[in-house]
C-alpha cells in the first residue's frame, strides 16, 4: 500500500494547494456576477459527439486526447473542454428564446496529453460565454470581464492581451484558400497530421507544434491580407472599445482557432511567468457552432482559463482561518467541551478541539494549527463556572465566564 500514487497526470490538492484553487474560483464568481453571468455546470461526462463534432476529427483533442469509453452500446467521452457542454446544454433545454445567455462555469477538465507545468491530464477550467449577440459589444464585454478577473487576482502587468480578426465566413473561405496556394507545394514537407489536416481542415494547419511545419508556416499568408470590409469593421469596433475602457492588446496576426464556426475575434492572454507554456487565458467568437451542433443559428463568444496555471501566479492568498483551541483537562471537562465547541461553531468561531494527552501535548496542539487562543477548562475553571483564555501571540490569559465565553473570544476577532 505505501507504494500507491496519484495517476500519472493526476494531483491532489491539498490544503495549501486548495486555498489557491479557490481564491482563483472565487474571483471569477464575483466578477462573473458583476457582468450578469450566472453560474451553470454542465455533467462531466457526454456524449462523444457532443466533442467530435464542435471540436474537429482532426484536432489534436478528438484524435489523439480524449478519455473516451463505452457502456451499453454508447460512447461517452469524458469532457475536455467546456464551451461543447454549455452549448449542448442550450440547445437541449431549449434557451435559444432566453438570449443574450451568459453562463459563467468552472469544474474538472480531461485531456490524455504529455503533463506539463499548470497542465495535468485532469485539470481544472473557469471559463463564459455569451450567447445570443452578433455585435462586436459582446466582444468588448467578455473581454472586459476577462481583464478585471486577471486584475483580481493581482496578474496587472504579468499578462498581455494579444488579440486578431479571423473575419466572417466570405473572409475565412479566401483565407482558406490562400493558405492552401502556399500549402500545396510545401506538401511532400509537411508532417503527416499536417498532410492530412491541408485536405479536411488547413487552418489547423497554423496550431501545429512540428518543428518543420513550423518553419513553413511562418511566412504562410495572414488573415488580415484577406478580410472584406465588414470584417475589418468588426475588428476596428472591438479595438476602438478596448481603447475606450483602456484595455491594452497587441495584435496578433498569427493567432487563428481551426474549426470553421470560428470567425471575427479570436484572444489569448499570455505571461512570461511560466516559461513555455504562457497562455492563461483564451477565447474567441464562433457564430456557426451551435448551428453546427443542430440548434437554431445562434452568435456566441467566450473564454477559458486553467485554474492550476493561474493559481500558480496568484500571490495574497488568504491563510486559513486561525481557530481556538479548546483545551478541556480532566473527565468533567471534557463532558462539556463538545456542547461549548459547538455553541462556539453556530456562533461563526473555528474551533479545533485538543482530544487526549496532557497539556503540553495538547498547546504543542495548538501551536501546530496557528490557534489564536487558547481556551483551557480544568477543575478549578469549572468549579467558578469560567475558562482560561490565553492569548497566544501575546501570553496574556484572563479568567472568562462561561456566559460570556461567546462574546468575549468574537471580540477578539
Amino acid at each position: 500500500m505505501a507504494s500507491l500514487q496519484p495517476v500519472r497526470g493526476t494531483h491532489d490538492l491539498l490544503p495549501d494547494d486548495m486555498r489557491r484553487h479557490q481564491t482563483v474560483v472565487d474571483r471569477i464568481r464575483r466578477c462573473a456576477a458583476l457582468y450578469g453571468f450566472e453560474e451553470m455546470a454542465t455533467p462531466i461526462f457526454e456524449f462523444t459527439e457532443v466533442f467530435s463534432r464542435t471540436l474537429g476529427e482532426t484536432s489534436d483533442v478528438v484524435s489523439k486526447e480524449m478519455y473516451t469509453f463505452e457502456r451499453s452500446g454508447d460512447h461517452i467521452t469524458l469532457r475536455p473542454e467546456g464551451t461543447a457542454g454549455i452549448c449542448r446544454a442550450f440547445i437541449s433545454n431549449g434557451l435559444a428564446q432566453q438570449v443574450p445567455f451568459k453562463a459563467f462555469y468552472q469544474g474538472p477538465m480531461f485531456r490524455y496529453e504529455r503533463p506539463q507545468k499548470g497542465r495535468q491530464r485532469q485539470f481544472h477550467q473557469v471559463g463564459v460565454e455569451l450567447l445570443g449577440i452578433e455585435s462586436p459589444q459582446a466582444d468588448i464585454e467578455v473581454l472586459a470581464l476577462a481583464a478585471q478577473f486577471l486584475d483580481t487576482l493581482g496578474l496587472q502587468g504579468q499578462v498581455t492581451l494579444e488579440i486578431n480578426t479571423l473575419g466572417d465566413s466570405a473572409s475565412r473561405t479566401a483565407y482558406r484558400d490562400a493558405l492552401v496556394a502556399y500549402l500545396l507545394p510545401f506538401h511532400d514537407q509537411l508532417s503527416e497530421d499536417s498532410k492530412t489536416r491541408l485536405e479536411k481542415n488547413p487552418l489547423r494547419i497554423l496550431d501545429s507544434k512540428d518543428e518543420g511545419d513550423r518553419k513553413i508556416i511562418a511566412n504562410a499568408p495572414v488573415f488580415s491580407d484577406s478580410l472584406n470590409d465588414a470584417s475589418l469593421a468588426f475588428f476596428e469596433a472591438v479595438k476602438q472599445g478596448l481603447d475606450a475602457l483602456g484595455i491594452a492588446y497587441t495584435v496578433n496576426p498569427r493567432l487563428v482557432r481551426g474549426l470553421d464556426y470560428y470567425c471575427h475575434t479570436a484572444f489569448e492572454f499570455t505571461t512570461t511567468a511560466l516559461g513555455a507554456q504562457g497562455t492563461v487565458l483564451a477565447g474567441g467568437r464562433y457564430d456557426g457552432l451551435i448551428q453546427s451542433m443542430g440548434g437554431t443559428p445562434t452568435p456566441g463568444i467566450g473564454w477559458a482559463a486553467g485554474v492550476e496555471r493561474l493559481a500558480m501566479l496568484v500571490d495574497g492568498v488568504p491563510d486559513k482561518a486561525r481557530p481556538i483551541a479548546l483545551i478541556p483537562m480532566g473527565d468533567a471537562a471534557e463532558a462539556l467541551a463538545l456542547p461549548l465547541a459547538n455553541q462556539l461553531r453556530r456562533a461563526g468561531l473555528p474551533v479545533d478541539m485538543a482530544y487526549g494527552g496532557a497539556m503540553k501535548k495538547r498547546m504543542k496542539r495548538a501551536n501546530t494549527v496557528n490557534a489564536r487562543v487558547a481556551v483551557i477548562l480544568g477543575d478549578d475553571e469549572l468549579a467558578r463556572n469560567e475558562a482560561t483564555v490565553r492569548d497566544l501571540d501575546s501570553g496574556e490569559q484572563s479568567a472568562v465566564a462561561l456566559g460570556g465565553l461567546v462574546q468575549a473570544l468574537t471580540a477578539l476577532g
